[in-house]
């Protein structure tokens, strides 16, 4: 509306000065006596002076509409096709037919600019996970074995100790001692012992947790496998190799993590499906719960777990949907481009 009535306007007054120059030429300059057939002239009881004018009016504001929606229609288009590019870094399924030349060079230096900055990200990411990962990994290694003979050689020994003490003393009790006496000995000998067990498996999850010489799909599968026997819920999963590089692949396994540690926390879900697929030239990974959602502009929307898996997928140049409807569940998908992975590297052109 705002440009309608501004375009409606210039477009009133040239086809009223276009009509002015006409009765100039025809009748000379504005006289009484030479202009008064548009006043004097009438048809079915209007002047033709209002006639013109009125036929005037309706031509300007058809024009007007008609130019107003000719523009709506290729920003529209526009719009599409810069988020199509900015999401699947491809124009190729969307026509551009009716956009001018320049504009469509303008999509294509966009495109090629866009599809050379995910390269770029891509590949830094890749070459400072490369770079980074065994030091990290050593790192991570060293600390999670300090707490293990730390724990090991303080807290499991002095339970070991304290299992043992108690089995002794359960031992040489008395037959005839009363069982109100006896009874609390034993259970707190078999708590003694179940906290043992908790501290071997603690010891135990105190490996390493990476994609150390393994796939994404492997990494997946042991974390899924594991999680099965701890949570209540039951989860399906599919999982597909996938061609991806150390860097992506890092980062999606994190992704993983995050969205399935989100799941556990927020969710309250029974059912969990979870996808890792390769299609069109997509890497795609999904985790669908039947938990209780979320608004759009609640709290848990912009949480630092939302925004962290949103952030990952940016930075290995990928997207990441997220949709929530409360008290039906959540889905997250994130989408990579996995056809950047096969082509070679393009550090050699960026450096010339």
């Amino acid at each position: 509306m705002r440009s309608l009535i501004p375009r409606f306007l210039s477009i009133l007054f040239i086809e009223i000065a276009i009509v002015f120059f006409i009765f100039f030429i025809l009748w000379g300059m504005p006289k009484l006596s030479s202009w008064s057939p548009l006043w004097k002239l009438y048809y079915w009881e209007l002047p033709l002076g209002l006639w013109i004018l009125t036929l005037l009016a309706i031509f300007s504001i058809s024009v007007a509409i008609w130019s107003v929606s000719l523009a709506q229609n290729k920003e529209r288009e526009l719009a599409t096709v810069l988020q199509t590019l900015v999401q699947t870094d491809k124009t190729t399924s969307i026509s551009t037919k009716n956009l001018s030349k320049n504009i469509r060079k303008s999509i294509e230096s966009a495109e090629e600019l866009i599809l050379t900055q995910r390269k770029s990200l891509q590949r830094i990411t890749n070459e400072r996970a490369e770079a980074d990962d065994k030091v990290i990994q050593e790192r991570i290694i060293q600390e999670r074995q300090r707490l293990a003979r730390e724990l090991h050689d303080s807290v499991s020994q002095q339970l070991f100790a304290a299992s043992m003490l108690l089995s002794t003393v359960n031992e040489t009790i008395p037959e005839d001692l009363p069982e109100h006496m006896t009874k609390p000995l034993k259970q707190t000998e078999t708590i003694v012992q179940q906290a043992q067990l908790e501290m071997r498996a603690l010891l135990l999850h105190l490996r390493p947790a990476a994609l150390h010489n393994k796939s994404l799909a492997q990494g997946l599968e042991d974390l899924l496998l594991e999680l099965k026997q701890k949570v209540f819920f039951s989860i399906h999963h599919r999982l597909e190799e996938v061609s991806l590089q150390k860097g992506a692949e890092d980062h999606l396994f994190r992704i993983a993590q995050e969205t399935l540690s989100n799941t556990l926390r927020h969710a309250k879900a029974t059912e969990v499906d979870i996808l890792l697929v390769e299609r069109d030239n997509l890497a795609i990974f999904r985790v669908q719960d039947n938990g209780v959602g979320f608004q759009n502009n609640d709290g848990k929307a912009g949480s630092y777990g939302l925004k962290n898996i949103e952030e990952r997928a940016i930075e290995i140049g990928g997207t990441c949907k997220i949709v929530s409807i409360p008290n039906q569940g959540t889905v997250i998908e994130v989408k990579i481009p996995v056809e950047m992975e096969h082509e070679l590297d393009d550090s050699n052109i960026i450096s010339g």
